[in-house]
């Protein structure tokens, strides 16, 4: 059942006309009392509705985005489609992060109601999903990207990892490569899921080592398993700064990269250009999902109904010389 602002007033102890007046940020309301009022909206969750908040301050046309951090290799492409979106659109963007874990959301949640921007772009941050659920039960429109196998209850942009990897491990086998290593990322994360039974469903067999999607993770790896004596003729890292770890570590071992051990990334960011050997990957639609997450957005914000299956959209195999 969606919290109103009757349930905040009551359990405030204030008049709906003072809850108001907090959510809006007009009128005068004692100091400790709008603290109060902004702490019952956090923990009801209440959302007001972008209709009612339209009427009371004119529109605000802004939507926000929330992501876990703005470090992710691939976070300023993604960014960027949302942006150029919204603002084609005249649309304002407030963007929220969750560097500092549960004070984080604490905070974003609070803004979120007090605010009351008319919707969410979201890549979800860790242990978040229950809350993000609540909030668009409650009524805020909420768009997912990349929805880490979880399946909400609410629109999601995904790509297509499982095609991914399958498309790594077929062109790794044309290339006669029969011993592949996999240096996964995150095994809680639906994409590295997804990527690691794609590929296995065209090379079953192999190695294969749990990683944590960064470079030292990727070095370590192939450190550890050629310490140990394993064989492998190529190597398919679940993301490209993974890779370029393995990368180094293959050539400090003086192993010869594609010659002796082919590599495959994930992503195709900038830097996989600029490797060396250039690095072979499986490009994402970076960019692409975050227009594809503000349209959907911006779509339901204009009446359209949210489409019932996650909008998919697909990778791509770029070959360069780290595995012709």
């Amino acid at each position: 059942m969606r919290v109103t602002i009757a349930d905040v007033a009551r359990e405030a102890g204030v008049s709906k006309t003072t809850v108001s007046r907090v959510v809006n940020l007009k009128g005068e309301v004692d100091g400790s009392t709008a603290a109060r009022v902004r702490e019952v909206i956090a923990q009801l969750g209440y959302v007001p509705s972008s209709g009612a908040v339209g009427l009371a301050r004119g529109s605000s046309r802004t939507v926000g985005m929330l992501v876990p951090s703005l470090t992710w290799p691939w976070m300023g492409e993604l960014l960027q489609g949302v942006v150029d979106t919204v603002e084609a659109a005249d649309y304002g963007l407030l963007l929220f992060t969750c560097n500092r874990g549960a004070d984080s959301v604490e905070r974003f949640t609070t803004q979120v109601s007090a605010r009351s921007f008319d919707g969410l772009v979201v890549i979800e941050p860790e242990n978040t999903l229950h809350r993000l659920t609540a909030l668009h039960r409650s009524g805020l429109p909420i768009v997912l990207i990349d929805d880490r196998g979880h399946h909400p209850d609410f629109p999601s942009v995904v790509t297509t990892n499982h095609e991914g990897g399958a498309s790594a491990a077929r062109h790794l086998r044309a290339a006669g490569r029969t011993r592949p290593l996999v240096v996964t990322g995150p095994r809680h994360f639906g994409c590295v899921r997804d990527r690691l039974a794609g590929f296995r469903s065209v090379l079953p067999e192999g190695p294969v080592v749990d990683g944590d999607f960064t470079e030292l993770g990727g070095r370590l790896a192939v450190e550890r398993l050629l310490a140990e004596g394993v064989e492998f003729d190529s190597v398919f890292a679940h993301n490209d700064v993974t890779a370029a770890g393995v990368l180094r570590a293959l050539r400090t071992a003086g192993r010869r990269v594609p010659d002796d051990v082919a590599v495959v990334g994930f992503d195709d960011i900038p830097m996989a250009e600029h490797t060396e050997p250039p690095l072979t990957t499986v490009r994402q639609p970076t960019r692409q999902m975050g227009e594809a997450a503000a349209r959907l957005l911006l779509g339901h914000l204009g009446g359209a109904p949210a489409p019932r299956r996650p909008v998919t959209l697909p990778t791509e195999l770029v070959v360069r010389r780290s595995a012709p």
